[in-house]
């Protein structure tokens, strides 16, 4: 019997290896050391990045100038029309044009953006971090026009395994939210928002999914929204992504499905929705610092047709 392995040596083998491979499979999690997940404002990124591009109509051209590693200043034109609000289906259109000029100081810690528009609009960004987990973001526009002035501040404090952020606006606006890592993969959370100036309050509740192939969320509020969102990464240049809202006060539902592809020295993004509104956006790369822009949506319902390109210096 020289050379064969004795009677369930085989056996005893394979269960070993077998029991091994499933210790590597089964990997232990380690409660106390979670992610820290996103902000709860930014619980759908990837759905929103991919199925609402900034579309525009008309032309636009954007050029910014670097003067040191951190200032720079930016100059804006944009022409074409606006939408007027009609009692009819059909949309009124009116040409428009206004220029922008913009300056932004942008350092690891602190980061300064101002933008003055020709209709007298004035805005401002801040975004400081205060300490490592703590920081600050305001933002503030003031106008010429009744009632289009406002301002925001926000706190953001990262903790090991969760999020809080804490909201305070112009016309007594109060909001808070808070989000936590359950495990490696989920996180769960909630809001609260109280208006003052309209005497409305309301609350929410979240959730969120993602690895490395997928990110699902789905989202449930007092106001009578109802939101869910999936992204499938079919590569590191091809996403697939979907989502649905569903008002269950107004009875209103909205679902799209859309593309987010990246190419060499393009992107492009569509997106197709329940109301017959097709839309695509391009993102190209003409040359170092030089990027073409097209812009197009479709709405069927209202046979309301929009096309805008332009280009982006600096």
């Amino acid at each position: 019997m020289a050379g064969f392995p004795p009677p369930g040596a085989t056996i005893l083998g394979d269960a070993a290896a077998g029991k091994k491979i499933d210790e590597v499979g089964k990997k232990k999690v380690d409660y106390f050391n979670l992610p820290c997940p996103i902000p709860f404002e930014e619980l759908q990124r990837e759905a929103i990045m991919s199925l609402k591009p900034e579309l525009f109509e008309g032309m636009r051209f954007d050029f910014t100038k670097g003067l040191n590693p951190k200032f720079s200043l930016s100059h804006s034109v944009f022409m074409g029309p606006m939408e007027l609000p009609s009692q009819g289906a059909e949309t009124l259109k009116i040409p428009t044009a206004h220029y922008e000029f913009g300056a932004n100081f942008i350092d690891p810690k602190l980061m300064l953006i101002g933008r003055v528009l020709t209709d007298g609009r004035l805005t401002a960004r801040v975004k400081c971090d205060l300490t490592d987990d703590l920081s600050l973001k305001a933002n503030a526009q003031l106008s010429n026009e009744p009632n289009m002035s406002h301002g925001m501040v926000n706190f953001d404090y990262k903790g090991k395994d969760y999020r809080t952020q804490l909201q305070l606006g112009d016309g007594s606006l109060f909001g808070a939210s808070y989000i936590q890592s359950i495990t490696p993969h989920l996180s769960l959370g909630g809001e609260v928002f109280w208006a003052g100036q309209h005497l409305k309050s309301g609350v929410g509740y979240a959730a969120r999914y993602e690895n490395d192939k997928m990110v699902a969320t789905g989202q449930v509020a007092s106001t009578g929204m109802i939101a869910m969102s999936y992204v499938q990464k079919v590569s590191e240049k091809v996403s697939l992504a979907t989502d649905f809202m569903y008002n269950y006060l107004s009875r209103d539902v909205t679902a799209s499905v859309g593309y987010d592809y990246i190419l060499r020295q393009a992107r492009l993004r569509g997106k197709l929705d329940s109301n017959g509104c097709a839309s695509a956006f391009l993102e190209e790369r003409l040359n170092m610092g030089l990027n073409f822009v097209l812009s197009a949506e479709i709405d069927h319902k209202k046979s309301d047709y929009k096309f805008g390109f332009g280009l982006t210096v600096g």
